[in-house]
């Protein structure tokens, strides 16, 4: 499904939670599929409007693929879908309702300033990974 010219997350870039999450990802994804920008970037802002998402919701984290685009849980479980191997087996998950899955979604995001930090400006890729983020 999609290209991978075209797999992109946008995370809130100054959640330790989420900056951490695109480590993760970064590390996993051998394949370099993923592009990344922050929800609070210039290419992330652009990406929200060409979708018609909010561009005020840092609470969200979106999994873009091609013309498509998932919020929240879906769009962490694409991501983990895609990234393959063992990590595609928790893309079981999504038969448990949107919902559900983003109820529990809210929980963290609602609390992931106070239980993971908070970052006082957005993430700045270390060299080696700057070339996968969005200008």
């Amino acid at each position: 499904m999609g290209n991978n010219e075209n797999y992109i997350l946008l995370f809130d870039g100054v959640c330790n939670l989420c900056v951490s999450v695109v480590n993760f990802t970064i590390k996993r994804d051998s394949e370099e599929k993923f592009k990344f920008a922050a929800l609070q970037s210039e290419s992330g802002q652009a990406l929200l409007k060409k979708y018609h998402l909010p561009t005020n919701d840092f609470d969200s984290f979106v999994f873009i693929n091609g013309d498509k685009y998932f919020l929240k849980s879906s769009a962490a479980l694409h991501v983990l879908k895609e990234l393959g191997g063992v990590w595609k087996l928790f893309y079981l998950f999504i038969i448990i309702p949107a919902p559900l899955r983003d109820f529990i979604y809210h929980i963290v995001a609602r609390t992931r300033y106070r239980i993971f930090g908070k970052r006082d400006s957005c993430m700045i890729p270390t060299p080696e990974v700057k070339r996968r983020f969005l200008k």
